[in-house]
């Protein structure tokens, strides 16, 4: 059975062909939580929340073949909400058991992470979309319901934003 007869079964009730679709979503959904908030049990209650409000509201889907966007979407608004709620500061106590080389892999990792973190929600939202989705911007403009220039821009902003970030912090 293929994906848009899964949507279509599942509009019309059918819990097996949801249940179907969330499998093959559920670990980008996850990752892609994990990216917003940066600890595992509040990504698991996005991603749970976010299921919900699909499961709920499968029905006010329009088209079939953009399920996946349109869960991304919901993800999304979750994620930002979840910021806001709570605006986690994520200490890092120790890393054992690394090499040298390692250390300065996941420092230069971390420092990544924290400057998309302080970029702006749009801006954050189109590089987790671009470079952890690998979403085109075709795709990101879908998803975000924006014009293409629009996401272009913001991506090139963001782009320009982090490099004066870790240039600032010496990563570059």
């Amino acid at each position: 059975m293929s994906e848009q007869e899964k949507v279509k079964k599942a509009k019309r009730g059918n819990d097996q062909a949801f249940q179907e679709l969330i499998q093959k979503e559920k670990n980008k959904l996850y990752r892609m939580a994990y990216m917003y908030v940066k600890n595992e049990n509040d990504a698991l209650d996005i991603v749970q929340e976010t299921i919900y409000k699909a499961y709920i509201s499968m029905k006010t889907l329009k088209e079939n073949q953009y399920f996946s966007t349109w869960l991304t979407r919901i993800l999304i608004n979750k994620s930002l909400d979840s910021i806001k709620k709570n605006k986690h500061v994520i200490p890092i106590d120790k890393i054992e058991g690394i090499h040298t080389t390692e250390i300065h892999k996941a420092e230069d990792h971390i420092d990544l992470i924290d400057a998309i973190n302080r970029l702006q929600d749009q801006y954050k939202t189109i590089v987790i979309l671009r470079y952890y989705k690998d979403y085109t911007v075709k795709q990101i403009a879908e998803t975000l319901d924006c014009p293409e220039g629009t996401v272009k821009t913001h991506l090139h902003r963001a782009v320009k934003q982090l490099k004066m970030d870790l240039k600032e912090e010496g990563i570059r």
